[in-house]
């Protein structure tokens, strides 16, 4: 396929995840890491992976997106952003991370960043009670939350992890 060929492909969001995680599992790989994906519906892991020079295991939830611009909001100011879920306010496991998937539609070009389960537990929970207190009306419960890695260094309304911080941090921790 030519790259203008690829542009035109329409991709659901299932083939999306899939590639998030194999490009996680294979920069692993890379690193020295042993790491296998989880088959069927394992509990908030994508992937299992072991340190083998420092003996220690580790999960990872892999999280993609796929587009060409980040967000911009006068809310929540310029950032990468994901869907999250309700569920993700509770997860905290010191030996859980969450690698953040930004592939580029147009160029499919991927960055990654990875983030603690507590550091997105907390920002998940704020953002979403923050939204809540910033609405004129009684909003409707929902499940639905975003995780944000900002693109600035300040100016956002509530604490944001800076996507630089996170970038390409394959030490894990």
């Amino acid at each position: 396929m030519t790259n203008d060929e690829l542009k035109e492909v329409e991709l659901d969001n299932n083939a999306i995840s899939l590639a998030g995680e194999f490009a996680v599992l294979s920069q692993l790989v890379l690193r020295g890491y042993d790491a296998n994906m989880t088959l069927g519906r394992t509990k908030s892991v994508d992937i299992l992976a072991s340190d083998p020079t420092h003996n220690r295991m580790f999960k990872i939830e892999v999280k993609t997106h796929y587009r060409n611009t980040p967000t911009k909001s006068a809310l929540f100011g310029h950032a990468l952003e994901w869907v999250m879920s309700k569920k993700h306010e509770d997860i905290i496991d010191p030996n859980l991370y969450y690698c953040f998937v930004n592939i580029e539609k147009e160029k499919h070009n991927f960055r990654f960043f990875i983030v603690p389960s507590g550091i997105v537990a907390r920002y998940v929970k704020e953002q979403h009670e923050y939204w809540i207190s910033t609405r004129q009306y009684e909003p409707q419960e929902t499940i639905m939350r975003r995780f944000r890695l900002g693109l600035d260094t300040d100016g956002y309304s509530i604490p944001t992890p800076i996507a630089y911080e996170y970038e390409n941090k394959w030490d894990f921790e």
